[in-house]
């Protein structure tokens, strides 16, 4: 790899994880009302953080964006998080949403994979992918919002949680740059999609 490569890689890194970054201080400007904020705050951090599933599915997302390069390296991980917030409407709401819990599962299985077999799609079809299974994580995070905590802190805090989680993913997607690192990667994918595989499993056995 040459050296210009490497620094304009270094450079998509850094562009994406401060593109995260952004999210937090436009979200926390909002009106934050009544309610319980700190808690809410701690809340909205603990649910995705907590939720292996949740976690697998994100750090995939940060993965892949790496993996994919610029510019999905920042486009993914900014849209999982937006939609996201969308998805959490939706829950607050208790919009009726079918399979919620089979979509995140989903969610699991096919990011894994698409890390797992190094896919590259279009980035409107990645962003679009990333987006719907945004939907559903969104969704059971807004579901379950603590009845005396603040909604727009505890928002914020979910959005946080998800936006570290994508920069962990995109961090341990700089081994794609090396021959061992990309098995590495290639392997983790594989394990997100089994997890995936599993809550799937679990969920209807458990239905």
């Amino acid at each position: 790899m040459s050296r210009e490569s490497a620094i304009g890689g270094n450079a998509g890194t850094w562009r994406a994880v401060t593109a995260l970054s952004f999210l937090v201080p436009a979200i926390a400007l909002a009106h934050v009302g009544q309610g319980d904020v700190g808690g809410g705050f701690i809340a909205g951090v603990e649910h995705p953080i907590f939720g292996f599933d949740h976690v697998v599915a994100m750090v995939a997302v940060g993965i892949w964006g790496a993996v994919l390069g610029p510019p999905a390296i920042w486009v993914l991980p900014v849209t999982f998080p937006l939609v996201m917030a969308f998805g959490g409407v939706l829950g607050g709401m208790s919009v009726p949403i079918p399979g919620i819990e089979i979509g995140i599962a989903v969610s699991a299985i096919v990011l894994g994979c698409m890390v797992a077999f190094a896919a590259r799609p279009p980035l409107w079809v990645g962003a679009v992918l990333v987006g719907l299974f945004a939907i559903f994580h969104g969704y059971a995070h807004g579901a379950e919002l603590p009845g005396s905590a603040n909604a727009i802190a505890y928002a914020v805090g979910f959005v946080v949680a998800t936006g570290s989680l994508h920069a962990f993913g995109i961090l341990l997607g700089v081994a794609n740059r090396w021959r061992v690192g990309k098995k590495l990667l290639r392997a983790c994918g594989a394990f997100i999609a089994v997890c995936g595989i599993y809550f799937l499993v679990a969920h209807f056995i458990a239905a």
